[in-house]
């Protein structure tokens, strides 16, 4: 599974929380330790804020610890709002395209996760992305899908109930199509203004998810596994919970797409008979 970080605060330099601290995200894609795999080397990717709309995105193929560029860059770029993340693919090519986070408009969103036996309903996830949205798909992984179903979903007006439903037809999918764990999520989305979270799964191994608040630099982080490993202050975000960061507040609410998955599941069974 990926490991991922988000910052929203006063600007900092983005290696405050991708490369300097003792368990940065750079270490974390060589040494994780809250996940099944410790090494996480199929790409990495930021995408921050700045003083335009639109986030600035770098992604490459590289392990991350390896690429000397994302050291310059995150030594030089500061950002009150960014989204990082390490990857390590669960069946997808190792590309650019596919590597987090996903970018539209003004909105960035990175998971770590999976949808299972996505590789047999690739297409009828594809097939739920409108017309309208489907030039944004560049790769061809389920977090992309997921984005921009999401985004069709409602994502502008509200983000917890969009990406409720656009969970809600994943796991409907792969009930019908698929195989368990249906869905395990953590996944940092943002407009530019605030920045989400969640964590979920069908199963009890929702993947690992913390926050803190530093005073020092005004700021949350909102992190896969801790910063430093004797740090205190990380709160662990529940499952099944769609959280909303604004300043050093945190509005907790119940994420549960399960509720919705009879509904999307009898109208794929429809779809199914009909093809």
């Amino acid at each position: 599974m990926c490991r991922w970080a988000a910052y929203a605060g006063a600007p900092i330099f983005l290696e405050e929380i991708i490369s300097r601290p003792g368990h940065s995200l750079i270490h974390q894609s060589h040494g994780a330790t809250q996940c099944h795999s410790s090494i996480n080397a199929d790409g990495f990717g930021v995408a921050w804020y700045g003083d335009r709309p639109e986030p600035g995105l770098y992604r490459d193929v590289l392990p991350a610890w390896s690429d000397p560029n994302l050291r310059s860059l995150t030594a030089q770029v500061k950002s009150g709002l960014f989204l990082a993340h390490v990857r390590a693919s669960t069946g997808t090519a190792t590309s650019r395209n596919n590597c987090h986070p996903f970018v539209h408009g003004v909105w960035s969103f990175m998971h770590n996760g999976q949808v299972g036996g996505y590789d047999h309903f690739r297409r009828d996830a594809d097939m739920m992305i409108p017309d309208t949205l489907y030039a944004a798909r560049k790769g061809a992984t389920d977090s992309e899908a997921l984005f921009l179903v999401a985004l069709a979903e409602g994502l502008d007006s509200d983000p917890r109930a969009a990406l409720e439903r656009a969970s809600a037809r994943f796991i409907a999918l792969a009930r019908a199509k698929g195989a368990a764990p249906h869905l395990r999520m953590t996944a940092a989305l943002s407009d530019g203004k605030r920045l989400y979270a969640v964590r979920y799964a069908t199963d009890d191994a929702a993947p690992s998810l913390y926050y803190r608040w530093s005073d020092t630099r005004g700021g949350m982080a909102v992190v896969s596994e801790p910063l430093e490993a004797e740090e205190g202050g990380w709160n662990q975000i529940a499952s099944n919970t769609f959280c909303t960061f604004d300043g050093a507040k945190v509005q907790v609410e119940a994420f549960m797409p399960c509720k919705l998955v009879e509904g999307y599941l009898q109208s794929t069974a429809s779809e199914l008979a009909a093809e």
